[in-house]
């Protein structure tokens, strides 16, 4: 593992979902690296988190030197940016991390409808992030259905549920960890990578019932039970 820490890289932090995931684990005391194209813009984002959380270990840096900063690496850029992205990270990537892609391929990214998906070839942002990336990275899929706006107000309570998608047992457990440490939300196995594509879906319902119901609503699985169910 070539990864230089234990902290918790996000690409593309200083947007919303990026920077919302920022606060709340700054909140709940994990280390954060905020990436981003502009080193300037991350530091500010870093500076931000570190007002509202005297106590936070965050840090701003170019997206590729975030990269090497912790094992498990959160991409949270729009879709538009997703391919650029994963191509600048080829050199900052190393074999053993995992990349969490948490990108969802709204029609948006064309100006077209946020209610509306684009075709991906290889099925899923997510399938395309793990052809994009470097030889021995694995990727997770993961948050495509958690608000960015609830995330970033520190006053907002969670109660909801992260659908994470996954070859591996043993990856999708350590991603899960993380989104877990954020109080209120849960992860939930939803199986392997392939159903990313399902699950990239519900961004746009969930962005269609929000906009109807003028909220910012969640979704939560019922009847689970407490045991392991990551294979």
């Amino acid at each position: 593992m070539a990864a230089s820490g234990n902290a918790i890289p996000i690409i593309g932090g200083t947007g919303a979902l990026g920077y919302g995931l920022a606060l709340r684990w700054a909140k709940a005391g994990r280390a954060v690296v905020i990436g981003s194209r502009s080193e300037e813009r991350a530091a500010e984002a870093a500076r931000k988190i570190a007002e509202l959380v005297p106590d936070a270990e965050v840090e701003g840096l170019p997206n590729e030197a975030a990269a090497a900063q912790g094992p498990v690496v959160f991409l949270t850029v729009p879709f538009r940016a997703q391919s650029e992205n994963l191509n600048n990270l080829r050199e900052a990537l190393e074999p053993g991390q995992l990349l969490v892609d948490c990108t969802v391929p709204l029609a948006a990214a064309i100006s077209g409808k946020a209610t509306r998906t684009l075709g991906v070839w290889q099925g899923s942002a997510a399938q395309q992030a793990q052809e994009m990336a470097p030889e021995g990275v694995t990727v997770v899929a993961a948050l495509h259905t958690v608000s960015a706006p609830i995330l970033a107000d520190p006053a907002a309570e969670l109660a909801e549920d992260v659908l994470l998608c996954g070859d591996r047992k043993g990856d999708k457990t350590k991603v899960a960890e993380l989104v877990e440490a954020i109080d209120g939300l849960r992860a939930v196995n939803a199986g392997a990578l392939e159903m990313a594509r399902i699950v990239e879906q519900l961004t746009a319902m969930m962005i269609s019932i929000n906009a109807r119901y003028k909220t910012h609503a969640g979704i939560r699985i019922t009847a689970l039970p407490d045991s392991d169910h990551w294979e």
